[in-house]
């Protein structure tokens, strides 16, 4: 445990493996995903090939925030491992009330300082932060620098970029209009996204088939790295794996002077809406 006893604390639209979870001992609150057949914790008991193969089925699951009992139940955890102080780092306030939930909780912890920061992003983009600050909180970081300079920094400088296979989901959410979504299918457009300043959804580029998807998640992060020297990496997918390792490749030849590259799979919660063959990649500027 680091010596100033810093927890972090996300949810599970960080994407983050139960690999990497324990490894940096990650507290995470999973939303909810409410199916025909009952209500489920998202990566507990399910998972996003749970929902894709729903979605094929013709079933829309719903999404909804973690329950009161589960934040309580981690906060209270989080206590008895004996910390003081926690950096919780939420999915976007612009798609989900996640974010307040957890800064009403906080608001309501005796024993523990909690700083809650809204993410502006999710999947790689919320998780990569975390997992720098893992690394910021084990090389001594103190509580004030991290609070008031590099928790900001960070959720400015990372950016996150997705091509979604279908916009069909999507449209079904009520996230985009039917036309859009209609002449996507068509003309196999695949529309890439990224988070907005305001946190929501917003599409920044269409292009014409995987191959041209894969070069151009690669040329936006690249664009978005600019002159920057030091520089953290991603890659996600969602039911994509080989072809997450081609963006992986192409990503770091033309990145190649980076910190550290994180590899994440899209969450239950984002597959409800935009389905499977979903990649990432993403660049969080240090500098």
């Amino acid at each position: 445990m680091a010596p100033q006893n810093i927890a972090l604390l996300t949810d599970s639209c960080a994407d983050l493996s139960p690999r990497l979870i324990a490894e940096n001992h990650i507290f995470v609150v999973p939303l909810r995903i409410l199916c025909k057949d009952g209500e489920y914790a998202d990566g507990v008991n399910i998972h996003n090939t749970d929902i894709y193969r729903r979605l094929k089925d013709g079933e829309l699951p719903q999404t909804s925030l973690p329950s009161g009992e589960t934040v309580e139940a981690v906060i209270r955890q989080i206590l008895e491992e004996g910390y003081d102080r926690v950096l919780a780092i939420m999915f976007s306030s612009g798609l989900s009330g996640t974010y307040n939930l957890m800064r009403l909780a906080a608001n309501e912890c005796e024993h523990l300082e909690v700083q809650v920061f809204d993410s502006l992003s999710g999947s790689l983009g919320q998780g990569m932060t975390v997992l720098q600050l893992a690394e910021d909180i084990r090389s001594g970081m103190d509580w004030d620098t991290l609070v008031n300079q590099r928790v900001p920094q960070l959720i400015a400088g990372t950016f996150p970029f997705f091509s979604v296979d279908t916009l069909e989901y999507l449209q079904k959410g009520g996230r985009i209009g039917k036309v859009t979504a209609t002449a996507g299918t068509l003309l196999q457009i695949k529309p890439i996204i990224s988070f907005a300043a305001d946190g929501q959804l917003q599409s920044m580029a269409k292009v014409r088939g995987r191959a041209q998807v894969m070069e151009k998640l690669v040329s936006m992060a690249a664009d978005r790295c600019g002159s920057h020297k030091r520089y953290n990496l991603a890659v996600a997918n969602g039911g994509a794996v080989q072809e997450m390792e081609v963006v992986r490749q192409k990503l770091t030849e033309a990145l190649p002077h980076y910190d550290h590259i994180w590899e994440g799979e899209i969450d239950s919660t984002l597959s409800v809406y935009i389905g499977d063959g979903v990649l990432g990649a993403a660049v969080q500027v240090l500098d």
